[in-house]
């Protein structure tokens, strides 16, 4: 299965069951971004887990952790470029002001997530000494 069919399967099941999943993601903070290609101009939904900001209820952040593959998705590029986006969560869908968090900020979130989600751990080895997964900041506008 490509990754395309996978998260078109995702997408599908989410909106189906009110932005709840199964199989792996079971029980998951999931949500689906809304990003336009930087160089198609078409729009792309990507299913991402994600992390409440327990301070702030208007941020979420998200991993660009792509499983721990080498590179960065295409969907983390898009956001950053247009420092804007969507993010559906349940049944509602919203506008989102995107940033980069970085340093000691950034440390902090992914070793939260990694702590809850230890596959986030497994996914940091993997891109080890290749690339460090960006976190970005969703604030609701």
């Amino acid at each position: 299965m490509s990754p395309d069919d996978w998260n078109t399967k995702i997408i599908a099941e989410f909106r189906d069951n009110e932005g709840r999943v199964g199989g792996p993601f079971e029980g998951a903070p999931m949500a689906l971004l809304h990003s336009r290609g930087r160089k198609t101009g078409r729009a792309v939904v990507s299913p991402v887990m994600y992390m409440a900001d327990e301070q702030d209820p208007s941020v979420i952040y998200v991993f660009a952790s792509k499983a721990g593959a080498p590179s960065n998705p295409d969907w983390y590029y898009n956001l950053t470029a247009a420092g804007t986006g969507e993010v559906e969560r349940g049944t509602t869908t919203y506008p989102v002001s995107v940033t980069e968090v970085t340093g000691s900020d950034r440390d902090a979130v992914y070793a939260e997530q990694a702590r809850r989600y230890p596959g986030f751990a497994g996914y940091a080895e993997k891109t080890a000494g290749i690339r460090t997964i960006p976190v970005l900041s969703l604030r609701q506008m």
